[in-house]
């Protein structure tokens, strides 16, 4: 099987020089400087069909933007290989930079100081696109995102939303077939972002090009992701479906419950908490293997006269796993 974006024991490393306070051992540094290396990306294999959308997720400082990075030939390894569209990204050849596309949400590709239309006329030459199928293009892409209103106001007096959805027209201008979105919906209201989402969504469905997605909304990746990536300390620790996640990691549920009189003694969960005494009724978390066990135990002492059953979801699983990998750093 042909893969689009492929990778093997790829790795980053950096060092960075250790200098303790002060001038004197500023200059003390040119002459016993102590070098820290850092891994950013280890080990990492991947093997990602065409027309996919994968969404990678990990904590801050993970690696997810040096992988981007590598992928894009934005930067280089220092271990193992990558290959793109069968193409060594790092070689930069000019084929290959027009059939992908980059888009990091905290930086701009289009010029500040002129109009969005101005600028994909620009990019229009950068590419070599004919100019009048560029611009119907630009209409058509803005027209699907709600902001051909705005095309001909300078980028600066744009909204962030706006702003980031003329970003998306400009990194689909010419129409790439592998796209690497790095928080393309980062600080935009709840209406901004579903408007990206199912834009993004909808083009994919058309055009069918290959996306590597990262988010800190959980809302874009399960929503849009045929393939989840979790990527902790460099490694990726998990590659697979967002429901085959959700079933694998250990979720704790809520369990709410009402009984006909006060519990008269405290019931221990496996977690080491427990159930205080006094109440009738409770809400408590608990993970999956421990709720039948509960409701045996609170059958024994009371009726239960009302019990619901609140299943943790997909950012609520992500979540979890986000704030254990910090709490290892």
């Amino acid at each position: 099987m042909n893969y689009v974006i492929e990778t093997k024991d790829l790795g980053r490393s950096y060092e960075t020089y250790k200098k303790p306070e002060g001038l004197m051992n500023s200059i003390k540094g040119f002459w016993n400087r102590q070098t820290i290396r850092k891994s950013a990306l280890k080990g990492v294999n991947l093997q990602i069909r065409p027309g996919q959308i994968v969404g990678l997720v990990g904590a801050n400082g993970a690696g997810k933007t040096t992988l981007l990075k590598i992928l894009s030939g934005l930067i280089m390894p220092t271990e193992g290989s990558a290959h793109v569209l069968g193409t060594v990204p790092s070689e930069r050849d000019y084929h290959f930079l027009s059939r992908i596309s980059i888009l990091l949400g905290q930086k701009n590709q289009l010029w500040w100081d002129i109009s969005p239309i101005d600028s994909y006329a620009l990019l229009a030459k950068i590419y070599n696109l004919d100019p009048d199928k560029a611009r119907a293009r630009v209409y058509e892409l803005a027209k699907k995102l709600q902001c051909d209103h705005v095309l001909e106001t300078q980028l600066r007096r744009l909204s962030l939303g706006e702003r980031m959805k003329m970003e998306i027209i400009g990194a689909l201008l010419h129409e790439p077939e592998v796209m690497f979105l790095d928080e393309p919906t980062i600080g935009l209201d709840i209406v901004a972002q579903s408007t990206i989402r199912e834009f993004l969504a909808d083009y994919v469905k058309n055009k069918g090009p290959t996306i590597i997605l990262t988010s800190h909304y959980m809302d874009d990746i399960a929503k849009l992701a045929d393939q989840l990536l979790l990527i902790s300390h460099g490694e990726i620790v998990y590659n697979g479906t967002v429901n085959a996640f959700s079933q694998k990691a250990s979720q704790v549920q809520t369990l709410q419950f009402r009984l006909d009189k006060n519990l008269e003694k405290a019931i221990p969960l496996k977690s080491g908490q427990q159930i205080e005494a006094g109440h009738r009724e409770y809400q408590v978390q608990v993970v999956n293997e421990e709720v039948p066990w509960l409701i045996a135990e609170l059958t024994k002492e009371s009726q239960l006269q009302d019990l619901k059953l609140i299943e943790a979801d997909f950012e609520d699983v992500i979540r979890q796993f986000l704030e254990k990998e910090s709490r290892v750093r």
